[in-house]
């Protein structure tokens, strides 16, 4: 099962990954892990990776495609997660385009929804929890900081639902409850 999560910055998608990945074998496809891990690989793909983060420019979507498609010629095991990917129409369509290519489907997109006002106090909240303990902290996790991301979110990815929807692959759930309320919600949306 190959499945993509979508939701704003901080919904849980990640968290909701790594569950997926305990629970159900699958392998999650995080964009920035999977750019480090190319970096530090020294494999061409990953010289170009380095070079290009070197110059503070932005990772090209090709350059992720390549490395989505290295990942998907590899271990399969239970399916992928894709994890902040795709996060544009264009990016959508590329990666359909290379499931293809390979055999692969798409199952599931699973939308986790969140209210942005509690959103944005749950992360902040965090982030005072963490300094306060002397943990290290996001320096963009403040209340301008996310509220613009989720701004650029709402602008470059939540588009993304409506294109999903329109191919019969959204399913929604309510991001706001405990982490097992939502991967309740994700695993009954994922065996439907």
């Amino acid at each position: 099962m190959n499945i993509i999560l979508l939701g704003p910055p901080g919904a849980g998608k990640g968290t909701q990954a790594q569950m997926l990945v305990e629970s159900r074998d699958m392998i999650q496809l995080s964009t920035g892990d999977m750019l480090r891990e190319a970096k530090a690989s020294g494999s061409e793909m990953g010289k170009v990776v380095a070079d290009v983060m070197a110059r503070g420019d932005l990772v090209t979507d090709d350059i992720v495609i390549g490395l989505i498609r290295e990942k998907l010629q590899g271990d399969k095991r239970g399916g992928f997660i894709f994890d902040g990917f795709p996060r544009t129409l264009a990016q959508a369509d590329a990666l359909a385009a290379l499931l293809e290519e390979q055999g692969e489907t798409l199952d599931a997109v699973v939308e986790m929804q969140v209210d942005d006002e509690t959103l944005v106090k749950r992360i902040v909240g965090r982030a005072a929890e963490a300094a306060a303990a002397g943990q290290p902290v996001r320096a963009d996790d403040n209340e301008d900081s996310v509220r613009h991301r989720l701004m650029e979110y709402y602008k470059k990815t939540a588009p993304l639902i409506g294109y999903y929807h329109a191919k019969g692959q959204l399913a929604s759930v309510d991001g706001m409850g405990s982490m097992d309320e939502v991967k309740a919600a994700i695993a009954d949306a994922l065996d439907k």
